[in-house]
């Protein structure tokens, strides 16, 4: 998720008359909201308007991961990096759309997650952003679940909001489910209300002759400032460890919004701070900016990394960090950290792994993509 600098503590902006607004729409509304979710609850399916034909034998396939950022492509929205931009164009973002869609078709993977995807969303020109993507792709199916969703959001005129998850594939995709994560202890109750609620989502992808392989894909919280995001790692692992224990196969990735362990940088407050903003003096409340300070968390994927094949190996990483970099905060600088992941519990092909970070005007995060082994 992009950076906020909506505040400190990268909190919606609930000014106080859209507050006491909220509060008696809350009481008196009969529809919420603000959708919440049950903990683990099924997700839904997509089908591209065309069919594209795949072929029956496969050894290797090509997985990646993106967080489109909504088809924001690198405009200066008012949650990313002291951007101004709230609500987008149609044409704004058909064009984003067509560099997505032109990336995925230049790369061809087979199996791809991608986050920050919106269907029917204010900010978006209430585009579905999702089948777009498999209509001008040869993608045939997705499924989803949704990662922040609410008929109206009362800060800066988002509006409604439906931002998805997705996991998209050449082959059928079934058993598809939404697994809610924690929500942030950090935030005031109305505040939390209307935030986003992120998710796993997960679906058995359907390849002839391969048996239990599925796909998981989660977005972790950007800006808690608490333990939510090592909560949300760890539901991640738990779910991993479910599938694994089952028998069965996965590919899994998302955006984790935490670096890998042993990463030369864990502070980026100065780098994502916008004008007038201050950290690290005396006096500065907080001391850090949400989001920016990484050096609590530089643990909180060892035990990923532990009991699973990561696509960019910590060897990999640590030869040479900038060649792995999938992120940056700042609209006109190149990627500084990485946020963007991929693991298996089977078999990457060795040394395969990629980030584009020629794809800078598409989002703020670059894609990763690997080749995983087939398991028969």
């Amino acid at each position: 998720m992009a950076r906020s600098h909506a505040s400190v503590s990268g909190r919606l902006r609930l000014l106080p008359a859209i507050t006491l607004l909220a509060a008696i729409l809350l009481a008196t509304s009969c529809e919420p909201l603000a959708t919440g979710f049950d903990d683990v609850s099924g997700a839904t399916y997509y089908t591209a308007a065309k069919i594209t034909p795949v072929a029956d034998t496969f050894q290797v396939i090509r997985v990646m991961t993106w967080n489109i950022r909504f088809g924001a492509g690198r405009i200066a929205w008012f949650g990313d990096a002291c951007g101004n931009r709230v609500i987008l164009t149609e044409e704004e973002v058909y064009r984003s759309l067509q560099a997505i869609a032109d990336r995925i078709n230049l790369v061809r993977p087979d199996i791809l997650l991608l986050q920050e995807v919106d269907v029917n969303s204010k900010r978006s020109a209430y585009i579905n952003e999702l089948q777009w993507i498999l209509d001008h792709t040869y993608m045939n199916y997705a499924v989803c679940g949704s990662q922040w969703k609410a008929q109206f959001i009362p800060s800066d005129g988002l509006g409604r909001m439906d931002e998805e998850n997705a996991i998209l594939s050449r082959w059928k995709i079934s058993d598809g489910q939404r697994i809610q994560l924690p929500l942030r202890n950090d935030q005031d109750k109305l505040t939390r209300y209307f935030y986003e609620r992120c998710c796993i989502v997960t679906g058995r992808i359907g390849i002839p002759h391969v048996n239990n392989l599925f796909a998981v894909n989660i977005h972790v919280s950007a800006f808690a400032t608490d333990d939510t995001k090592k909560k949300h790692i760890s539901r991640l692992k738990e779910e991993l460890d479910r599938i694994n224990g089952n028998g069965a196969w996965f590919v899994a990735g998302g955006d984790m919004n935490t670096i890998p362990p042993g990463s030369d940088t864990t502070d980026y407050c100065f780098q994502d701070r916008c004008p007038g903003e201050s950290f690290h003096s005396p006096g500065d409340n907080p001391m850090h900016k949400d989001g920016s300070n990484y050096e609590p968390e530089i643990h909180w994927l060892d035990n990923l990394y532990l009991d699973y094949q990561s696509a960019v190996t910590p060897g990999l990483y640590k030869n040479n960090q900038y060649r792995y970099f999938t992120h940056t905060t700042r609209g006109d600088h190149f990627w500084d950290r990485t946020l963007d992941y991929l693991f298996t519990n089977y078999q990457w092909y060795y040394n395969s792994a990629v980030v584009l970070q020629d794809a800078e005007k598409e989002s703020d995060h670059a894609p990763v993509f690997a080749f995983l082994y087939l398991p028969r």
